[in-house]
């Protein structure tokens, strides 16, 4: 089965861990982000990235480059189950454009998402964050 969605940052809560350079550092970034209500997939998502600056602009942000791994723990509804499931997250932020691909975590699901399994990925919009998940649910 296949989901399509959006969301949007409702907390990003990032700090430096390890300053290499004057434009290069490790960060980590505690973040919620919220699954809009205009998709099949609606909820939300608590995820923690370790992130790699090879070029950080701390005058904007948007004109950085990085590479980021994380876990995102989403809850909410997939297709009108409900439930919880934990992604790994694996992904770049290239002055301004954003692409990452996920893998759902095996035993990770909870509720009506107990058994699921799948990928996802996500790309920046103009304004938003587009969110696209290929799963199945054993025993459905």
């Amino acid at each position: 089965m296949k989901a399509h969605g959006t969301f949007t940052p409702a907390k990003w809560d990032e700090n430096t861990v390890n300053q290499i350079s004057p434009v290069k550092k490790i960060t980590k970034a505690s973040v919620v982000l919220d699954f809009g209500k205009d998709g099949e997939i609606t909820g939300k998502a608590t995820v923690e990235w370790l992130m790699f600056y090879k070029y950080s602009d701390e005058k904007d942000q948007h004109n950085s480059s990085a590479s980021f791994v994380g876990l995102m723990r989403f809850e909410g509804t997939l297709n009108g189950k409900s439930g919880s499931f934990v992604m790994e997250d694996r992904g770049t932020f290239d002055n301004g454009a954003l692409n990452a691909s996920l893998t759902i975590l095996p035993a990770s699901g909870a509720g009506e998402l107990q058994d699921i399994s799948g990928t996802a990925k996500y790309a920046s919009g103009s304004s938003r964050v587009d969110f696209e998940i290929e799963y199945e649910i054993s025993g459905v």
